[in-house]
């Protein structure tokens, strides 16, 4: 079978998420592993740079248009192939499930003979789920467009995450995501993925865009492995039921150095949302969210409790959440309905939350920030947020 050239070129994927089922809408997030934590170490905040993008001192080689520079140079697979080799027909109406899976099933072979590079041509391209190979690339040409299948049967239920000891959304096992993997190595999707690189998307879902996690109540705080050193930009997409990035709330691994950048999210029922609760235990420290452009969202910003979930009576309500190090800078909301909403778990630590440069339009004259148990400070604010954030005597926060 003859493959076909990749198309070099800006890549546009687009994933339908059936509201039936609890789908990861990210590629594949991988965790970084090599940092483990145990319940009672000290909560990493410093151990890392945070990675800005837009800063001047971010490695060499970088190429400052693209957070692909964590790849280094994409590996070269000895053996490339188009998925149309294997049936497939892009026209946005046939379903493919049936040709990634021979796909994929076809190039774990090669896993220890040079690698495996599955082409994806200009088209829409219609599947339920598949599973990755390790020493692999899925790459996505210039147009090329993959839609989730609305059909229930495309959608295996299995085994549950360790770091969440159930399904999400159901007891049991979980419904499989739309690209899947288990303990895989050396792969690439397009030019994303590893340390973790999201960019240059469009999604529309029910759930959350961009979603990160790291475990959820007693099963994520034993496994003790957090989610670091993560970049999301240039994503646009619509959620009318959830947020354009939500960080948490099963967060109970650890989350730390996330840099989410360049979003424009509307008609959705939230622009940033960072959640968690007690029991989750863990702590989300060094994020930075800049540059979102918002329209007819209905609350721009949220930093709270509230998940009131469990996966069993195992959880340990002194299992307290920390949260440290935010910033949210250059954000523009149109025609929002709520102002933010900053509500801290009592006797936890929500501190060092910082917004620069923030206007939120469209709000009544009534609609007041809602804050609560959160310490931070505030530069160029409007409306004006609530005294929590205006004690500018410790502005440090905001540097």
């Amino acid at each position: 079978m003859e493959s076909e050239k990749p198309n070099f070129g800006a890549v546009m994927v687009y994933f339908k998420k059936p509201s039936w089922a609890f789908l990861v809408l990210l590629f594949t997030v991988i965790a970084v592993l090599s940092l483990q934590i145990t319940t009672k170490a000290i909560i990493p905040f410093q151990l890392f740079p945070v990675l800005r993008s837009s800063n001047p001192d971010v490695a060499s080689g970088f190429d400052p248009g693209s957070c692909a520079g964590f790849l280094g140079e994409l590996p070269e697979r000895k053996h490339v192939m188009s998925i149309k080799d294997f049936g497939a027909i892009g026209d946005g109406k046939t379903s493919n499930t049936a040709a990634f899976r021979k796909a994929l099933v076809y190039m774990q072979r090669f896993g220890e003979k040079g690698g495996a590079q599955l082409n994806v041509p200009k088209g829409k391209w219609l599947t339920g789920s598949f599973n990755l190979t390790s020493n692999f690339t899925l790459f996505l040409e210039q147009g090329a467009v993959i839609l989730g299948s609305q059909d229930p049967e495309e959608w295996p239920v299995v085994e549950p995450l360790p770091s969440y000891g159930r399904g999400r959304e159901r007891l049991g096992g979980r419904h499989i995501s739309l690209i899947h993997g288990d303990g895989l190595i050396n792969v690439v999707i397009t030019d994303s993925s590893t340390n973790v690189c999201i960019e240059d998307c469009y999604i529309e879902s029910g759930d959350d865009l961009v979603a990160v996690k790291s475990g959820w109540d007693q099963y994520g705080i034993r496994m003790a492995r957090p989610s670091s050193n993560i970049i999301v930009r240039r994503i646009s997409g619509t959620t009318p039921t959830c947020s354009g990035v939500g960080i948490g709330s099963e967060m109970s691994g650890g989350i730390f150095n996330v840099t989410i950048e360049d979003m424009h999210v509307w008609n959705s029922a939230a622009g940033v949302r960072i959640k968690t609760d007690t029991g989750r235990g863990g702590y989300i420290a060094n994020i930075t969210i800049n540059n979102i452009t918002m329209e007819r969202v209905k609350i721009p910003i949220r930093v709270s409790r509230g998940s009131n979930d469990h996966p069993d009576d195992g959880w340990d309500p002194k299992a307290i959440p920390k949260i440290k190090g935010i910033v949210i800078s250059n954000i523009v909301s149109l025609n929002s309905t709520k102002a933010p909403v900053l509500a801290g778990v009592q006797g936890a630590s929500f501190e060092g939350i910082c917004f620069k440069n923030v206007t939120l339009l469209g709000l009544a004259p009534t609609a007041a920030w809602h804050c609560e148990f959160v310490s931070g400070c505030t530069s160029a604010v409007f409306p004006l947020p609530c005294p929590q954030l205006q004690n500018n005597g410790s502005s440090a926060c905001c540097l």
